[in-house]
């Protein structure tokens, strides 16, 4: 998949499981953006698969919930 198609099934995946709504999912994959976090996702495709989506969104949630 594309970088931004993932970057969309990172959103969806934070929204379905993590029941967040869309502004605040988008909120945290935007400011995973600006940390860097998703830099390597965009130099290698192999790395942008639905299994590596769920463990980002993972990620990114639990990492939220921490604050």
């Amino acid at each position: 998949m594309t970088y931004e198609e993932y970057l969309d099934e990172v959103t969806t995946l934070i929204t379905e499981k993590y029941n967040l709504s869309d502004a605040a999912a988008i909120k945290l994959v935007v400011k995973a953006q600006d940390a860097d976090f998703f830099v390597e996702h965009d130099e290698k495709e192999a790395m942008r698969t639905v299994d590596r989506a769920h463990q980002d969104a993972k990620s990114l949630y639990l990492a939220s919930q921490k604050k």
